[in-house]
């Protein structure tokens, strides 16, 4: 079954809970929690108090974190106190790979590597075992709104095709220019199990109904 990951960074922060909660009501799995540090990527958006402020409300709600911060292993532990169920930091970042992932798992969390539009799939390939997930970036990373990159496809059917062939159970993300009438269906196609959505949920008329119509494809 495909899962649906709804990005705050579209949602209302004035009723940041409430909206939360109304999409996880009509049937969306997981909370998609977007933390960029100014640094990794050109923007800021909100950290560890606001998890935890949203984990307390939620606390029920699988929490899908997803750092795109340059030093992620700083960090682990504090994310994982504050409430996240599964942390996704990028391949791109400066620590180690290996001792961020383990770091990770150590703390009971589950692990995700996250690829920029410009990086290869293949640059996940080493670190496969032991995820939780890979999180295919649909655009650059830092600004919602973006039109969908279709390089991330032939990423998705790659990593599907390395996962197949090593008898991994990893499922594989898509972020970033999503939308239920027209790429969420190809990403699907491709290998995609989780899709993260902002936009094109939060920023409906009715939630509900844009989580309904994901939960058709």
């Amino acid at each position: 079954m495909v899962k649906l990951s709804p990005s705050v960074l579209s949602a209302d922060f004035s009723r940041l809970g409430e909206d939360c909660r109304e999409v996880l009501d009509a049937g969306a799995d997981m909370i998609h929690f977007d933390v960029m540090d100014g640094h990794f990527v050109d923007n800021l958006s909100f950290g560890l108090p606001v998890l935890e402020g949203l984990h307390n409300a939620l606390p029920h709600a699988f929490m899908d974190v997803h750092l795109m911060i340059t030093n992620p292993l700083k960090y682990v532990k504090q994310f994982v106190d504050a409430g996240a169920n599964c942390i996704t930091f990028h391949v791109e970042c400066s620590d180690s790979i290996r001792a961020t992932s383990a770091a990770i798992r150590a703390y009971g969390c589950q692990a995700g590597i996250a690829i920029n539009p410009d990086t290869p799939a293949e640059c996940v390939f080493p670190f496969l075992e032991g995820l939780s997930l890979v999180l295919v970036m649909g655009v650059q990373p830092g600004h919602g709104g973006q039109a969908f990159n279709p390089t991330a496809l032939d990423k998705l059917r790659k990593l599907r095709a390395e996962c197949q062939r090593r008898g991994l159970d990893i499922d594989l993300s898509v972020d970033g220019g999503v939308k239920a009438a027209t790429t969420a269906p190809q990403c699907i196609e491709a290998g995609a199990t989780v899709l993260v959505s902002g936009s094109a949920v939060f920023c409906a008329k009715d939630k509900a109904a844009a989580v309904a119509e994901f939960k058709r494809i």
